[in-house]
């Protein structure tokens, strides 16, 4: 039979794969992740005896608008809740990263992968090396300010001195008594920096100066963020997170609760992590009135106007006020301080137990415009309601979006979001249709991340991907349902050209080395989870794991051992496949259908069997010599002498004797009955039998989904699962049978794109032609130089600085 032949063939196929180089996709994972124990058990699960530390801070800071400085005195309580007993603390110094002697600094190469500066190195010895002007920007403000940290005091509760160690962008606290686990102990830190022009140094926070408002000298806006010296993560997985802060990796921090009082210039409107505690003495009746009337607005109510801030913006003051908030179960504590700013404010009545109203706020200043009175704090309220179906309901009091000159950065209750309006010569504003969804996008994304890692505490130093990567999975389906014609970058598609490129690492490197961090930590793990929830598991089960994920881990610290094994455990399914090859390799998806043989199952019977080979042959082109011979009107010898033909000139190879028609008999006898039933069915209904052969041409192992197209114009889908690989993980057949009147003309590997197949030409059988495009062109000079013609340019008049005005080359 023409089908066991077949299947033998591919059986011999599959063995002498085996030999030499097969690789194991479908490997356990048991083997790379840790070990379960106590503290993280092997569902996934926070372990019964699972710990984290608790840290708790009053600080007290002062802005100094005129030096644009912060000085503060802050008293920390560390409960040490582990089963160690600790000699000494560390505790993180970010802003020492802005030192000229920081690791940061001495370890930044003058151009080359990763860098975001554009400093390039020179192509030849006529071609000059390029240092942009930004560059130098950031060189000389470095060099022209003190930065980093100026540390007064370091004592415990009684004013006595501890003893500490600066490590580049830590420090090491040695504690009087050694701290026994259950106990906790007080210290302070007197402290004060100068705060980096974030447009300078470009910074995750900063000031940002507006030399032309109205009131002389200009105004700033401050955004503070990883401001103070906070205590480092001491962990069962790790001790110490005591990583050098170098600029990409952010951070992992302890939780606990904040009580802050921010003094700022009298006529500032400050934004911060927590709940305002004195509005009475920051803010004015009307502005405490409307704030209360926007808890039940179904549109945004200004706190601040537009006019107000306007009239902010002329003046300023000597005075201060101080602003005092508090904040409880949070990992981090951030703010921003301007007169520059107009407040509007949305109650989001979310409902349930935890947080039943949310207050969406958004601070920004008259370059926001209609662009953030229209989307900033209704895009807070879209991705708390999006995510909080994907997760839980949101947990803390506010939610807020702040404009200034950091592009997108997320703190716990606040966010800072770049994009504005542009001022145009009539005096308006408009903005493009990419700073408007640019703002959606960064506002979901921001405040996406205050469920990831906020609040699900992942170490973003180490594995960037699993608060990014996640975000971005999650900011993805929240931008979807607002406006699924931005193009949000999460999909499959958007991810090909990276896998397929020679600069990547796997996702899981720790986040300093990654080469390429936007489609390493962002883009690829985003569309990685999107094929998990569409393609692999299907919405319902990834839908319920992933919940379960976030609700195990919510104010806890997960590991990817534990998000990896909690989607297993939670969804029923093995997907050590999955993260292996995604998460681990840098191998990529490429399926290649090869060929497509169409079988009919043999009779056994001679007189059909034969008949149909007869015909099979019949049907073959004819032979060119033949064809012109006949043409030619040349007879053929046996046709001139016909007295010498045979009985093979009237009985060709195909013609059928007694002896096959007994051997049909006897085969028919040798079959049990079930067999023969079996067998006389198949012949009866006389099935087509196709045989689809794939190559694994990228590496990565991913389910084959088939659009079948038949003669009668219908199509089908067929999804075969990623375990077909198991065996024979570079190259695998499969059988489709349909009935008689059902005949395949063409098949589609992957038709929607959902795999992030890099190459979907080699997904078609038959081949199709492939659509590009052609764009005529100019020819150039041979040597591609552009001469300098100094006799002709000597005689150019020098212009004025008022004549360069506006003008650009």
């Amino acid at each position: 039979m023409v089908i066991a032949c077949f299947f033998a063939t591919a059986a011999s196929a599959a063995i002498q794969q085996t030999k030499g180089d097969f690789e194991d996709k479908f490997r356990q994972l048991d083997e790379v992740l840790p070990t379960p124990n106590v503290y993280r058990n092997a569902a996934g699960e926070p372990g019964h005896q699972y710990w984290q530390q608790q840290v708790d801070y009053q600080i007290n800071v002062t802005l100094d608008e005129e030096k644009r400085r912060l000085d503060a005195q802050q008293n920390i309580v560390y409960q040490n809740n582990s089963p160690d007993t600790l000699k000494y603390l560390w505790v993180q110094l970010d802003q020492n990263k802005f030192r000229d002697d920081s690791m940061s600094a001495l370890t930044t190469t003058f151009g080359g992968i990763g860098n975001r500066g554009p400093a390039t190195q020179g192509a030849s010895g006529d071609k000059p090396a390029r240092l942009s002007i930004g560059a130098l920007r950031r060189q000389q403000f470095v060099e022209d300010n003190e930065l980093g940290y100026q540390l007064n005091a370091v004592t415990d509760a009684n004013g006595r001195p501890l003893q500490y160690t600066v490590v580049g962008t830590l420090m090491r606290v040695d504690l009087a008594q050694p701290l026994k686990p259950g106990s906790s102990v007080i210290f302070n830190i007197d402290f004060g920096f100068n705060i980096v022009e974030e447009d300078a140094v470009s910074a995750r926070a900063g000031y940002e100066h507006f030399p032309d408002d109205a009131r002389e000298g200009g105004n700033d806006i401050f955004l503070l963020a990883q401001w103070f010296p906070r205590l480092a993560a001491y962990t069962d997985y790790e001790a110490w997170t005591n990583k050098e802060f170098i600029g990409r990796g952010e951070f992992t921090l302890e939780f606990g609760d904040y009580d802050v009082s921010i003094t700022v210039p009298a006529d500032h409107i400050v934004s911060s992590t927590g709940v305002l505690q004195n509005p009475g003495d920051v803010l004015t009746q009307k502005q405490q009135d409307r704030l209360e009337q926007a808890k039940t607005a179904e549109r945004i109510v200004f706190v601040v106007t537009e006019e107000e801030a306007l009239e902010n913006e002329k003046e300023g003051t000597s005075e201060q006020k101080t602003w005092r908030f508090t904040a409880d179960n949070v990992r981090d504590f951030a703010w921003a301080s301007s007169r520059k700013f107009m407040w509007d404010a949305r109650g989001y009545q979310q409902g349930g137990d935890v947080q039943p109203l949310v207050m969406a706020m958004s601070f920004y200043p008259k370059e926001g415009g209609d662009l953030w009175k229209k989307y900033s704090t209704e895009a807070v309220i879209h991705t708390m309601d999006v995510y909080s179906r994907f997760s839980f309901d949101y947990p803390y009091p506010v939610a807020q979006s702040v404009n200034g000159p950091v592009g997108g950065m997320e703190y716990p209750m606040i966010t800072f979001n770049g994009p504005r309006t542009e001022l145009r010569d009539d005096g308006s504003r408009t903005y493009s249709q990419a700073e408007k969804r640019f703002l959606i996008g960064v506002v979901i994304h921001e405040i996406g991340h205050i469920y990831f890692p906020m609040i699900v505490n992942s170490d973003e130093r180490q594995w960037t991907w699993m608060d990014e990567g996640l975000n971005s999975f999650l900011d993805g389906v929240a931008g979807r349902e607002w406006d699924p014609n931005i193009p949000w970058g999460v999909e499959p598609r958007d991810i090909v050209d990276y896998m397929k490129s020679s600069s990547q690492v796997p996702i899981m490197t720790q986040s300093d080395s990654v080469l390429r961090l936007g489609p390493n930590a962002y883009t690829k793990p985003a569309a990685a989870l999107n094929i998990l929830r569409e393609t692999i598991l299907g919405r319902e089960l990834f839908d319920f794991a992933f919940k379960e994920y976030a609700q195990r881990w919510k104010y806890k610290r997960p590991t990817p051992a534990d998000f990896f094994r909690t989607m297993e455990e939670a969804s029923g399914v093995d997907l050590d496949w999955f993260w292996r090859g995604w998460f681990y390799s840098t191998d990529h998806v490429d399926i290649s259908l090869d060929s497509v043989y169409k079988l009919r199952l043999d009779t056994e019977n001679p007189d059909i069997d034969f008949a149909r080979e007869r015909q099979a042959e019949k049907d073959k082109p004819l032979s060119l010599t033949d064809e012109r011979n006949r043409a030619e009107g040349k007879q053929l010898w046996i046709e001139r002498f016909s007295d010498i033909t045979d009985f093979y000139d009237e009985n060709d190879r195909f013609t059928v004797t007694n002896k096959e028609r007994n051997a049909y008999q006897k085969f028919l006898k040798s079959l049990e009955p079930w067999e023969r039933k079996a067998f006389e069915r198949a012949v009866k209904e006389d099935k087509n039998y196709y045989v689809l052969e794939f190559s694994n041409q990228g590496g990565l192992v991913m389910p084959i989904i088939l659009e079948l197209t038949f003669a009668d114009e219908s199509t089908e889908m067929l999804r075969i699962p990623a375990e077909i690989w198991r065996r024979t993980p570079k190259a695998v057949s499969k059988l489709i049978v349909t009935e008689k009147d059902k005949e395949l003309i063409s098949v589609t590997v992957d038709p929607r794109w959902e795999t992030a197949d890099v190459n979907v030409e080699n997904n078609h059988y038959p081949r199709r032609i492939i659509p590009s495009r052609i764009e005529a062109y100019k020819s150039e000079p041979r040597s591609g130089k552009v001469y300098r013609d100094i006799m002709h340019d000597s005689k150019t008049e020098l212009t004025s600085d008022d004549e360069n005005d506006g003008e650009t080359e």
